[in-house]
């Protein structure tokens, strides 16, 4: 069986990464597996031409001028201005006018099944997709975000539109006329969709009832992430033996919809008398201000070997994420056996079982977030984290499962 796997990247964001590690995983368990991605890291040793690199940016640029002019005032602005426009709309959304036609490639054409994963920002065209459904080839597609069944968003957060005719994020009709583009394709077609948690498995199920939904975990390497000596990870990374060290990460910090000002606000009600310091990981990290009572240290975006040293070297790993499905970072962090902290949001009340591996605090509630530091602290949760991670994030499992369902 030979499988194309397409992203829009090779590595960069959670679902580019989940789909190189299922590649991976395909790989190890018989089955021949590639990735086509228009955003490629250089090769890798050993790498054997497993990652295709198509086409090139410029339909990411055509998309974005597209979106421009359509996107909507923030309806909380008393000002209107050229920064909160680019900040606040312009990259919340996807249009798919424009896209990369992969099928004219040599491995789509000897693939047997294609397997998307994100495609945005100008990889697939709507054109594209029907292109490749109605190609005659077994269709999977793994849902990292709700844009598969949405309109333009990749999460609808408290948006009520069920068709996307009142779009807050794209004035006019073109959000609605993209929800209705994808339901005829794929009422058409019907690809297989997958969901990667158990919480957007039952969104897309509600958006799409009559087609076929599936859940399986992404899966996380073992053999990298696992837990090793604290002492030697903190020494390593030149961090201190004798203090508690909380772990926050993300590809930008600064991003709201991953819930700083929470943690900010968490870590004040919990740190002070204790004397605990705050690991912060990922781009923009020098630009968290924190209260002079938190020592920080700041690492910016790091490899994953790196941050595998930084879960061991953690007493625990928070994560006041606002929007999130199934979050990688929370099943490395439990498969080096480090506890997580996290709100009741998406897919991460899965993930986290609330007092026996972890603590799902109340959304939006910074007070009880910071019982959840305290509760993990003091609580001996290491091996249970472990235990939960090695049984829903398996490799081999996982590949199984996907084994299983391009065979159907």
């Amino acid at each position: 069986m030979k499988v194309l796997l397409v992203s829009t990247s090779e590595r960069s964001g959670g679902g580019a990464i989940a789909a190189r590690r299922l590649m991976d995983a395909l790989n190890k368990n018989g089955v021949r597996a590639k990735m086509m991605v228009r955003d490629a890291c250089l090769p890798l040793k050993g790498d054997g031409g497993a990652v295709v690199k198509v086409g090139n940016k410029l339909p990411k640029f055509m998309e974005r001028l597209a979106i421009l002019p359509r996107c909507c005032p923030p309806s909380h602005l008393f000002t209107f201005s050229p920064f909160h426009l680019l900040r606040s709309r312009l990259w919340q959304a996807d249009i798919a006018n424009v896209g990369i036609d992969i099928t004219k490639t040599k491995e789509f054409k000897e693939a047997d099944v294609v397997h998307l994963h994100w495609i945005n920002q100008g990889m697939l065209s709507l054109d594209g997709l029907e292109k490749i459904m109605s190609s005659g080839k077994r269709i999977v597609w793994t849902m990292h975000d709700e844009w598969p069944f949405l309109g333009v968003c990749h999460y609808r957060g408290d948006c009520t539109e069920q068709e996307c005719r009142h779009c807050p994020l794209l004035c006019g009709s073109l959000p609605y006329y993209v929800h209705a583009r994808k339901r005829a394709i794929y009422q058409r077609w019907h690809p297989t969709f997958v969901g990667c948690s158990q919480w957007i498995t039952d969104q897309a199920r509600r958006a799409m009832p009559s087609e076929r939904v599936e859940h399986i975990n992404n899966c996380i390497p073992s053999s990298l992430f696992h837990p090793t000596d604290m002492r030697q990870a903190r020494q390593a990374l030149s961090l201190p033996q004798d203090k508690r060290l909380l772990l926050f990460c993300s590809q930008k910090v600064t991003d709201e919809r991953k819930g700083i000002k929470y943690l900010v606000e968490a870590l004040g009600k919990t740190i002070s008398g204790w004397g605990g310091s705050l690991i912060i990981v990922g781009k923009d990290s020098e630009q968290i201000p924190l209260p002079d009572s938190i020592k920080a240290y700041r690492f910016g975006s790091v490899n994953e070997e790196m941050m595998a040293k930084l879960y061991n070297a953690a007493d625990a790993f928070l994560t006041p994420s606002l929007q999130d499905n199934l979050p990688n970072t929370i099943a490395e962090a439990m498969s080096c056996g480090t506890p997580c902290v996290g709100f009741d949001v998406g897919g991460i009340p899965e993930m986290i079982d609330h007092l026996e591996n972890g603590y799902v605090a109340r959304y939006r509630d910074a007070a009880d977030l910071a019982e959840g530091i305290r509760y993990v602290l003091s609580h001996d949760l290491r091996e249970a984290a472990r235990s939960k991670a090695a049984a829903a994030y398996s490799e081999t499992q996982v590949a199984k499962e996907y084994i299983k369902l391009y065979s159907l």
